[in-house]
């Protein structure tokens, strides 16, 4: 290989040492900077540090000045730089920029990369017959390809990977050891020769060669079958998502009778997105978060000429869509040519399996046939989730590409933390320093595989970033899985309630870069509307507006509470709080089911009635009022339901808002109950106009908070706020009475957002 010629336009010769943090690792950055060197005459060589790139440039002084922009201003796409040292060294008369060896610290400033989609340059080659990786499933470069899901352990180099059985071809070696190639170091570089292969199996049946193997998934999947597909970060169920028997038996197979499905479309027309349109209106937010690196489900609108199945989501009007984001995707939805049920191949609130043996073994009932690959999967990794709402995505869900998430604290924490999150929607969050990396979804902790996961991925974490937890951070109930498993490490261990965190969750996201939290800074006013969640005073909260700032919040108003007949039952049935409204505000409900009668008398003694404020357990109310559903199959479904059927605006229900005790306020909610019996208005405009009206209960509540205590921010954090209605109504209220509003873009709302509420809650409290 030809050395460009150096410029020898100056005698005087610099030299400076470069520090750069950030998204550097697996992204091509250090090739980028040796052709960069290169190209500007200048010598010297750059070395990767377990986390930190270094660079070390020689040179007259205008050209290393320009080159030290360019780093990082010029930095490939999937990077994210950041100089965090710049200083002036003794020039060694080193003539030839160079790529060092990786070399390990202890200091860790890792940034461990996520798992990226497809880039145009590979699948432009997936596509070419006559290159030698045409239409090989496992194509990737510096700028694409899985990281994540198959690191075992920094730095990220090739023997660290689950690639380090894969040895190179003498042709794929040439262009890993090129330093001006796009492979150069692209650690998952492989090719038909010497790379992973597909294997179709089903029954006794085997299909070893790749092609052959995807032939077959493809008829399998034309004919109507179910076929667990190996992806990235584990399996995918998949079915045709315009055959209304595969889909109905699948959902019969996997016991899943209306939780939504997800789909793949094909990457079609210019864009990519013109199968997509067909399928799902799309507005310009919507169509670059289906195109963006990270290629989430996106929650998007069916179109009326829509052909998915409708039982895809049944009794919904979004679907959850994404495009094919690995090669082996790019080639299955071309061959079928149409959408895809992807679901996540995994028991009812499990993590998504990754294993060949045990998916084989654990799905044999679901699936008929299997299409298995030889790479083995480090960890789990399930696809991420976005709505988007009030005109920006907003993650349900962390997985695939956009996790570990890490964010930058307001103050540096005394000692490493491990914050463990709830028992639903899990996440864990790991904090040192002034960093905070947040998990991809774990799940609901109420399997034993999901636990096994749970604590997988909490030792995970800190093996790969180098930290050591020396706090362990937990929900204040002590009968979640994930606050009895804190308690048994033999660490000190914070417990912190379940609003606290949710409150804290969007005060730390969008807190002032200046200060630290808790001194001095403006109070936030912070709605936590969700599901139940152990209050401070014993009963099960939800409907909370929380005055203060993380660490010093205190409870300025809630929703009526109402005593749930059969206590967690509630969740699932929704009647069941349908018949506690009505019998707080003494109404009757026609259509009671047989339950209703022996129950009451159970309800008026206070038995397994635990007293609750949630706005999540009125969402259901309303939903089993108005017919829509008796039992859930899926925790939300009432509310989605509910928010569904809703069309044209409608005028909100006037609710009192009065103080029941000294600084505590309560809005009542009962000329609701009424309102939804209402059988002489339409179901849709009451649908609507129960919206509106707890839209207004956040006015109302905001409004009073300005009132007594001069708030100006507010912050809508809880799993309610995944619905887009009253979230987009809220925000647009508070904004029109001169609020900063605000609703989290970084970290869900839901209880996926409580692992890094606890790191931020903790945070603010006065140190031991």
């Amino acid at each position: 290989m030809r050395e460009p010629p150096r410029q020898n336009d100056s005698s005087r010769t610099a030299a400076r040492r470069l520090r750069v943090d950030g998204r550097v690792q697996g992204v091509g950055f250090r090739p980028f900077v040796y052709r960069l060197a290169h190209s500007m005459g200048l010598g010297g060589w750059v070395q990767n540090q377990l986390g930190e790139v270094e660079v070390w440039v020689e040179g007259p002084p205008e050209r290393i000045a320009a080159f030290t922009r360019a780093v990082i201003d010029q930095a490939p796409p999937l990077a994210r730089p950041n100089l965090v040292a710049s200083e002036t060294v003794t020039p060694t008369a080193d003539g030839e920029f160079t790529i060092r060896s990786s070399r390990a610290q202890t200091a860790a400033a890792i940034h461990v990369p996520p798992d990226y989609f497809a880039c145009d340059d590979c699948l432009r080659e997936l596509e070419d017959p006559a290159d030698r990786r045409y239409r090989y499933p496992f194509i990737n470069c510096t700028q694409c390809g899985p990281r994540y899901t198959l690191i075992c352990r920094l730095p990220y180099d090739r023997p660290n990977t689950t690639m380090a059985a894969f040895e190179l071809c003498p042709a794929c070696r040439a262009e890993y050891d090129n330093p001006l190639d796009r492979r150069f170091h692209a650690q998952p570089l492989a090719c038909p020769d010497c790379g992973p292969q597909l294997e179709f199996v089903a029954g006794t049946h085997r299909i070893g060669r790749t092609d052959r193997a995807l032939s077959a998934c493809t008829e399998a999947l034309r004919a109507g079958g179910i076929v667990a597909v190996k992806g990235i970060g584990g399996y995918h169920l998949m079915c045709d998502a315009r055959n209304d028997a595969a889909v109905l038996q699948l959902r019969q197979r996997k016991h899943r009778p209306a939780k939504p499905l997800a789909v793949m479309i094909p990457r079609t027309g210019t864009d990519g997105l013109a199968a997509m349109r067909t399928e799902v209106a799309l507005d310009e937010t919507t169509a670059e978060a289906l195109l963006d690196p990270v290629r989430p489900i996106v929650l998007a609108r069916r179109r009326p000429a829509c052909t998915l199945s409708p039982h895809i989501a049944p009794g919904l009007e979004e679907v959850g869509v994404m495009l094919p984001y690995s090669p082996l995707h790019q080639l299955l939805l071309g061959e079928f040519g149409g959408p895809l049920v992807a679901t996540s191949a995994n028991l009812s609130g499990e993590p998504v399996l990754t294993d060949n043996e045990e998916v084989t073994q654990r799905l044999s009932h679901v699936a008929e046939s299997f299409l298995h690959h030889n790479r083995p999967i480090e960890r789990p990794a399930d696809d991420p989730v976005l709505r988007v709402i009030a005109g920006r995505p907003r993650p349900l869900r962390l997985g695939r590409g956009n996790a570990p998430r890490e964010l930058t604290l307001p103050a540096a924490v005394d000692v490493p933390l491990l914050a463990v999150g709830g028992h639903m929607k899990n996440t864990v969050a790991l904090a040192w320093d002034r960093r905070v990396v947040i998990s991809p979804h774990v799940g609901d902790l109420e399997a034993p595989r999901s636990i096994a996961v749970f604590e997988a991925v909490a030792a995970d974490l800190q093996a790969l970033y180098g930290v050591r937890a020396e706090r362990l951070v937990c929900d204040a109930h002590r009968g979640y899985a994930s606050s009895r498993w804190a308690r048994r490490q033999g660490l000190p261990v914070t417990p912190v309630f379940h609003h606290r965190a949710h409150a804290s969750a969007i005060a730390g996201e969008f807190a002032d870069a200046q200060g630290e939290p808790g001194q001095d800074e403006e109070p936030w006013l912070v709605f936590t509307w969700d599901g139940v969640g152990l209050g401070e005073d014993g009963t099960l909260w939800g409907g909370e507006a929380l005055l203060g700032q993380p660490g010093q919040w205190q409870r300025l108003a809630r929703l009526r509470p109402m005593f749930l007949p059969g206590g967690e039952k509630t969740g699932r049935e929704p009647w069941r709080s349908a018949l506690a409204a009505c019998w707080e505000t003494g109404l009757t409900w026609p259509e009671a089911p047989p339950e209703a009668g022996p129950l009451h008398g159970i309800w008026q003694r206070r038995l397994n009635c635990p007293q609750s404020s949630a706005a999540g357990r009125l969402f259901d109310a309303a939903a089993a009022l108005l017919g829509l559903i008796e039992r859930a199959s899926f925790e939300g479904q009432g509310p989605m339901l509910l928010e569904a059927i809703c069309r044209a605006a409608a005028e909100p229900v006037a609710l009192p808002l009065h103080e029941v005790e000294d600084g505590l306020w309560e809005t009542d909610w009962s000329p609701l109950i009424a309102m939804l019996l209402d059988r002489a208005r339409p179901r849709r405009e009451r649908a609507a106009a129960f919206h509106a009206s707890l839209a207004q209960v956040l006015r109302d509540q905001a409004r009073l908070a300005r009132e007594r205590h001069g708030v100006q921010r507010i912050g809508l954090s809880g799993g309610v706020f995944q619905n887009r209605l009253l979230s987009e109504t809220a925000l647009a209220g508070l904004r029109e009475d001169g609020f900063d509003a605000y609703l989290g873009v970084e970290v869900p709302s839901n209880d996926a957002g409580l692992s890094y509420g606890q790191v931020i809650e903790v945070l603010a409290l006065p140190k031991d």
